[in-house]
């Protein structure tokens, strides 16, 4: 498998912005494992946001918790561009690229139940929301040690359920304005992550495990196995 195979297909990767601004970081004493691990504090900053926002703090935190949602997408963006465009790649940096949108998923899923916690269920939908997030990666990753393709199914990958939460936050004040309420568009969008997740776990399940069942993997397998009893 290819670095390229391996990497979330993205277009804003080639915008010419975003190559000079992975240029210049790259020229600097900054590594890509830094970046990923700035990627975590955006995250616990928009997720205090959040928090915030359901402590009664001004609704229009919830724009600069939107505004750190995006820095944390741009940390993902540019550790991956400074590794390989950049030539800065290690042999830990898968490491560093998977481990912290572990954790930086769920600081801002599960703080957005947190935001709306007068509504019944809803920190629980935050956690979930946080946990089946978790778990499409975890069959991604999963597929890929067992041989599988790099698994980017959706309908809801890491930058859908992004894209999502920061149009739900930047609606959040609007919401306030127009309707007196607070609260039920955010609701609305953790719904939509939780049901797609499931969704793309489905997916992803469904397409490693007929690619791993295809004649040719299999055949592929029990080729693999004989040639490690003879040795």
């Amino acid at each position: 498998m290819t670095d390229s195979d391996a990497r979330r297909p993205l277009k804003v990767r080639d915008l010419k912005i975003m190559n000079q601004i992975a240029i210049a970081l790259s020229k600097r004493n900054i590594s890509p494992n830094q970046i990923s691990i700035a990627s975590v504090f955006f995250a616990l900053l928009s997720g205090l946001c959040l928090i915030a926002v359901g402590s009664g703090s001004s609704i229009w935190l919830s724009w600069l918790a939107a505004i750190l949602v995006q820095c944390r997408l741009l940390c993902n963006l540019f550790d991956g561009m400074v590794a390989m465009e950049g030539g800065k790649s290690t042999p830990s940096g898968e490491l560093f690229n998977d481990i912290p949108d572990r954790v930086a998923d769920p600081l801002i899923l599960v703080c957005a139940g947190y935001a709306i916690a007068v509504f019944p269920w809803a920190t629980e939908l935050g956690w979930l929301a946080g946990l089946l997030a978790v778990m499409t990666a975890y069959v991604r990753v999963l597929a890929t040690s067992m041989s599988a393709p790099t698994l980017f199914t959706g309908p809801m990958a890491k930058q859908h359920r992004m894209a999502i939460m920061t149009f739900a936050l930047l609606l959040m004040p609007f919401e306030a304005l127009l309707f007196d309420t607070q609260g039920y568009i955010l609701l609305i969008a953790l719904f939509s992550i939780c049901i797609g997740c499931v969704i793309t776990i489905f997916n992803r399940s469904r397409d490693a495990y007929q690619y791993l069942e295809s004649p040719q993997t299999t055949d592929q397998t029990i080729n693999q196995s004989k040639e490690n009893d003879n040795v």
